[in-house]
């Protein structure tokens, strides 16, 4: 089987790794200790834990009423002080404008309070967002009961707990539309701005409270391509192309395979671009569909990524001559652009998993991609350097016995072409 075959099968068990892993993401059970929670001394039957935030929520179905249900939302605050909150929005897609929500709000003193909060478009536009009394007589209403703030010492979490009511006008219980948040800004009962990270954003989902498993997440095809888009890229520019790098720099000399490595270096490159450029535009896209966000340091690098391996791919065709008296200044060009390029492009990928966030199990592939590259260049290091140190010492002694005795395969290497 061809080296070329082996590292497209490769790639494509890697891919299928990352969507395995991706797709299970999409829907996970609450952790065991949440879930031992709830069931004891909550007395709640359903949990799961939700798509951002690290957050979790357990909920339970009135027996004799499928529009009332008891909920539980829990997440970390990574401060002495912030709010949480979790709400029903009944528009056709879980939305922030238009729910009904409970924030509960932890001060710096200690003191904690929850209050009821309607969000409007004007909240959207920085309005101050005042507690909200729901007409518990209004028409297609939303109704909390018991609601409370309380934190979860075992787990380090803080919670919002409710009876809520839903009018089953406005909202299915196989098709709820809900949301979460968690913040830092506050002042007094006024929760102000969350944090504008991706995970902050996408904190919605529409979920089947029969079964607990999401009917409709929010921007769930932008979450795959996402996915897609990070998965091309770290495979792409961060792996296929690193590996023709090393076989441009290693397999002429000292593994001594000139035949195959110029086709090979050619080949990893290809593909390589093809797959990075791929990404590359993906991301383009859903930087185009975003209208909340912009990651600006991210999307430079990817230019100058992209520019730069665009220019180095057509050393293909505009290569000089090995005879034109500027190809060892090319030479060192090319050489330089490419180990930059590897730089950034680690600095890109890492930058692009913390801002999506993912599970950890992107970033320790990574890593043990980057670890497995160093390990590798730093033993074939080792070999070139000891292989040519011995040639010259065999060279030396060669010269030194005198003209008679010569030898064609013992001089040191040339040039890098």
């Amino acid at each position: 089987m061809s080296s070329t075959t082996m590292l497209v099968i490769f790639m494509l068990a890697l891919f299928l790794a990352f969507s395995i892993t991706a797709n299970a993401v999409h829907y996970s059970r609450c952790s065991g200790s949440f879930f031992q929670l709830i069931t004891q001394k909550k007395n709640l039957t359903n949990c799961k834990k939700l798509t951002t935030l690290g957050a979790e929520f357990g909920w339970s179905i009135n027996k004799n009423n499928d529009h009332q249900i008891e909920i539980i939302f829990a997440a970390r605050l990574y401060a002495d002080y912030g709010w949480l909150a979790w709400g029903v929005n009944p528009e056709k897609m879980p939305q922030m404008v238009g729910t009904r929500a409970v924030v509960g709000i932890r001060h710096e003193n200690g003191s904690s309070i929850i209050e009821t909060y309607n969000i409007t478009s004007d909240t959207k536009l920085g309005c101050k967002l005042t507690p909200t009394s729901f007409n518990v007589e209004a028409q297609n209403e939303v109704i909390f009961r018991n609601i409370a703030m309380e934190y979860l010492d075992d787990l380090d979490y803080y919670s919002i707990q409710a009876s809520v009511v839903l009018p089953s006008a406005a909202y299915d219980v196989s098709k709820l539309n809900h949301v979460w948040q968690v913040g830092y800004d506050l002042a007094g009962t006024n929760p102000k701005n969350h944090p504008r990270a991706l995970q902050n954003v996408d904190s919605t989902e529409t979920l089947n409270l029969m079964t607990g498993r999401p009917a409709r997440h929010v921007g769930k095809h932008r979450q795959y391509l996402r996915t897609v888009h990070g998965i091309l890229n770290i495979v792409g520019w961060g792996a296929v192309l690193p590996a023709g790098v090393m076989i441009a720099r290693y397999f002429k000399y000292p593994l001594d395979m000139n035949k195959w490595w110029f086709c090979l270096h050619v080949s990893c490159q290809i593909i390589g671009y093809i797959l990075g450029t791929t990404g590359w535009i993906i991301g383009l896209c859903l930087g185009s569909a975003s209208k909340f966000y912009i990651f600006r340091t991210h999307r430079l690098y990817s230019m100058f990524i992209f520019a730069f391996t665009t220019l180095q791919m057509f050393a293909l065709r505009l290569k000089p001559e090995r005879t034109d008296e500027y190809r060892k200044y090319w030479n060192m060009y090319h050489h330089f652009t490419g180990y930059a390029l590897l730089a950034v492009i680690s600095i890109n990928i890492f930058q692009g998993i913390d801002i999506l966030k993912p599970d950890k199990t992107w970033k320790w592939v990574y890593t043990a991609i980057l670890i497995a590259i160093a390990a590798i260049v730093a033993a074939l290091e080792i070999y070139t350097w000891t292989k040519f140190k011995r040639n010259t010492r065999k060279t030396t002694a060669v010269q030194q016995e005198g003209p008679t005795s010569s030898s064609t395969d013992l001089a040191p290497p040339p040039p890098l072409p």
